[in-house]
């Protein structure tokens, strides 16, 4: 559907309204002069936004009706809520007000917790602001400096299996984070998780990077549906070769459904030459996620959502590329955030509303190697469920 022809449909509202009832029609909110970005309804224009009872009301040019509040987005970009399905904000009660003043409106702790945690993670998430859930690592203490699955004997998929099964409302996947303490078990360790997690029709998400075994080796253990996060870590452990070409391997479990995240984060990640090197072969990512923490914004690798998204707008994707990966891609990775990551008529008004800054901005991978860019994206406002919630 083109542009003017969607805003006039989405004008009308009901059928049956005459010209004046909808001139008199009060709002809950309404949102003036953005642009607005939805990749899900390839729309691309400025014009209002109106909300009544949560949900986006009406997309109109210029809306002639009263509201409750209103909002002044001129010259500021609108976008459905953010999306990160990579954080730790699970970790302490701050994270989820923090990133939600960021403009993130849904997100998956991927793997702080293992079976024997597990509760404290799954209590942030149900006391969380905007809709959270959370992945189980597969090792049973979860995070631990030493590798979280060095230890064999904590990666017990029963025990893993039972945790689960406690927490179905709110556990959406295994996390099998094969850092460089699990090296010469990570196949058993995939494995493991993977049984877990196919156990319970769940996806699984591979931490990479830092793993001894080949990238063919550990794609060839993953199902549809599956996430491989930190896709920018350096070699020798990289989607790419020696000749700075992606692997085979890596394009066909694209093609069969697996997904592949940024996870930005602090430390091994992502380095400039190697994201460099990906991006100019056109794998862009699907997804964007911070791997952020409540701590994240004293960061200089991540700082906040917006930031990270900035890194792909000035060093290889285009604006509505970025929002696509940051909020309609996202919303089809986990089912709870299926009816996310749109502005259509009726859905959930969930909005990020964002400044993009031209200008000189710093930008650093998590090698302490910094690099220059002209575009910033700051967060302006955040809407959750029709509300404007406060800056944390």
């Amino acid at each position: 559907m083109r542009r003017r022809s969607f805003l006039q449909t989405a004008a009308v509202g009901p059928l049956f309204l005459n010209p004046s009832e909808i001139f008199a029609q009060e709002f809950d909110l309404i949102i003036r002069g953005g642009r607005i970005i939805d990749p899900s309804l390839n729309l691309d224009t400025v014009a209002d936004i109106g909300i009544v009872n949560g949900q986006i009301h009406r997309i109109e040019y210029e809306i002639g009706a009263n509201a409750s509040e209103e909002i002044n987005a001129a010259n500021k970009i609108l976008m459905p809520g953010l999306l990160d399905i990579h954080a730790h904000y699970g970790q302490d009660d701050q994270g989820p007000h923090i990133c939600l003043s960021d403009g993130v409106t849904g997100w998956v702790d991927a793997g702080s917790a293992g079976a024997d945690n597990i509760e404290e993670i799954v209590a942030v998430a149900r006391s969380a602001p905007q809709p959270a859930r959370i992945l189980l690592n597969i090792g049973r203490r979860g995070v631990i400096p030493e590798g979280d699955t060095a230890d064999m004997s904590l990666a017990n998929v029963e025990v893993a299996k039972a945790a689960i099964a406690r927490n179905l409302d709110y556990v959406v996947g295994v996390k099998a984070r094969l850092t460089s303490g699990v090296t010469a078990n990570d196949i058993i360790v995939i494995r493991r998780a993977q049984e877990v997690a196919s156990y319970f029709d769940l996806p699984l998400m591979i931490h990479m990077g830092q793993s001894d075994s080949s990238m063919a080796s550990l794609l060839a253990e993953l199902k549809s549906g599956d996430v491989v996060t930190h896709m920018y870590a350096p070699p020798p452990n990289a989607i790419i070769d020696e000749e700075e070409r992606i692997f085979p391997e890596v394009l066909e479990a694209r093609r069969r459904g697996i997904w592949f995240d940024v996870a930005n984060g602090r430390s091994d990640h992502l380095r400039w030459d190697t994201f460099d090197a990906i991006m100019a072969t056109g794998f862009w990512p699907d997804t964007i996620s911070t791997d952020g923490f409540s701590t994240s914004r004293s960061a200089p690798s991540v700082r906040d959502y917006p930031n990270v998204m900035s890194k792909f707008l000035n060093f290889g994707m285009d604006l509505n590329s970025v929002v696509a990966a940051s909020t309609l891609a996202p919303s089809r990775v986990f089912p709870f955030l299926r009816d996310k990551g749109t502005l259509n008529i009726g859905a959930p008004a969930d909005i990020a509303i964002l400044e993009l800054r031209d200008g000189n901005f710093q930008f650093v991978d998590n090698y302490e190697n910094v690099r220059n860019g002209t575009h910033r994206l700051f967060p302006f406002e955040t809407i959750l469920a029709g509300r404007k919630v406060p800056r944390a």
